[in-house]
């Protein structure tokens, strides 16, 4: 990737995957085992909660406040946290504030959820 097109933390250079009144995810699969993935959840809005299996996942909050649930556990997340995901783990990220929430994921493999 040419240094003018690397990804910059607002705008990962990635295809838009799904966008609905909920949120706009991103997805950058230019490389060849990694994804890195941004998600824009709205205010007041939540992810479909879901797992991964075979799959690890480290999310970098970058924008806003919001709450992230991983199996049983709900963990206050603002901008500058980082949340990692085990293989196999449930998670949610809900945006329980008046701003968009917003963040970026990596994993490895390709997507396993719609």
């Amino acid at each position: 990737m040419s240094r003018n097109m690397m990804p910059k933390i607002n705008n990962i250079c990635g295809e838009v995957v799904k966008a609905n009144d909920t949120y706009e995810v991103k997805d950058n699969t230019h490389l060849n085992n990694l994804v890195l993935s941004s998600t824009r959840l709205y205010p007041g809005k939540q992810t479909t909660g879901h797992i991964h299996p075979g799959q690890e996942e480290v999310y970098f909050f970058i924008e806003g406040e919001g709450l992230i649930k991983i199996e049983e556990a709900l963990w206050p997340v603002k901008a500058g946290d980082i949340k990692l995901i085990e293989d196999g783990e449930f998670h949610q990220v809900i945006n329980d504030g008046e701003e968009d929430l917003y963040f970026i994921c990596v994993f490895d493999g390709k997507r396993t959820h719609k």
